[in-house]
């Protein structure tokens, strides 16, 4: 059994934000916040113990809630990277590329992975990462701050790299099927593509999460973790742009 709890909370029209609870201590953290409300609710339900919020970006929809989380509980470490300083509300830590995080029992890292912006990080913790708008289910992010280069490596050197392919992934938004729907347009052969592109209509149809995938199956089906050169990403993203 995994050492920690996930409790996925839909906020706004389609981000997530997870309230992770160490099963043994009940500590937990938030990672990305948009809302306070939701969180709130999920925290009461859990009996769980706030101690932190993790911010994988400084974007609104990331950290719109952590001021009303704050305002609860004005003790919390807020997370983020060193370059979001000033950038996001109530920052009180700031990380860069291999920093430790804890919570309860559990020991994990953070991994810098700039793209969709400069300061975009993810928590590596108990088998599970924390990505925010970098990759998703099926696709990645926008490049606001970032180059394709830096997302080239951000997915394909770290992510798809460094971690294990049964390692879960927990993104920022509910983007699956329209991000499976144009990887169908990639790689229109691709099996893989198609079964989880059915499997996800299922899912939305219910009004149920695609969320968590694998690193697994991110390298079966995603076109950006599949691109073998920057060149190969950077055409997929601009294409995706106007899809």
């Amino acid at each position: 059994m995994s050492a920690l709890e996930i409790t996925i909370i839909p906020c706004l029209k389609d981000n997530y934000a997870y309230l992770v609870t160490c099963r043994e201590t009940r500590a937990a953290a938030v990672v990305d916040p948009s809302e306070s409300l939701p969180v709130l609710a999920a925290v009461e339900a859990e009996e769980a113990d706030l101690v932190a919020i993790w911010n994988t970006h400084h974007h609104w929809d990331h950290t719109g809630g952590n001021e009303g989380l704050l305002a609860v509980y004005p003790q919390l470490a807020v997370y983020g990277h060193v370059s979001d300083e000033g950038r996001i509300p109530g920052q009180t830590v700031f990380l860069t590329e291999g920093d430790a995080v804890s919570l309860g029992r559990s020991f994990g890292d953070v991994m810098h992975i700039p793209g969709h912006t400069a300061g975009a990080v993810a928590y590596v913790i108990d088998g599970k990462v924390f990505t925010g708008d970098t990759l998703f289910y099926g696709g990645c992010g926008r490049l606001f701050e970032g180059t394709p280069a830096m997302m080239f490596e951000s997915l394909v050197v770290k992510l798809k790299g460094r971690l294990a392919p049964e390692t879960l992934v927990y993104p920022g938004h509910e983007y699956t099927v329209n991000n499976l729907q144009f990887a169908q347009t990639i790689e229109p052969n691709n099996a893989s593509i198609a079964e989880c592109l059915s499997w996800a209509k299922e899912q939305r149809s219910h009004g149920l999460p695609t969320v968590p995938s694998t690193l697994a199956i991110e390298t079966e089906v995603n076109p950006f973790m599949r691109a073998t050169t920057v060149e190969e990403l950077a055409e997929r993203r601009t294409q995706k742009d106007s899809f």
